[in-house]
């Protein structure tokens, strides 16, 4: 497969972020393959997650239901310091 190269600004940022994963032994442009993949991955669990809760509170039983374990939860747990 062709290789694509990309160029980039960094942000000091990024820049510090690129220099961590260079000293843990990774290229450069391993560093940059690793934190898009990981980053892809995240965005889509992200995304994932949150179609899953507007499933479940679309369904109003559903809703209902999680909004009474929520509240049983809250009175077990001891009064949150001021």
């Amino acid at each position: 497969m062709p290789e694509k190269i990309v160029r980039a600004r960094l942000d000091d940022e990024s820049r510090m972020a690129l220099r961590l994963m260079v000293r843990m032994g990774m290229t450069e442009s391993e560093a940059v393959r690793t934190a898009l993949v990981e980053a892809a991955a995240a965005r889509s669990t992200d995304e994932a997650l949150r179609a899953e809760c507007e499933r479940l509170m679309a369904d109003p039983e559903q809703a209902a239901h999680t909004m009474r374990i929520r509240h049983e939860m809250d009175e077990l747990l001891p009064p949150w310091p001021e």
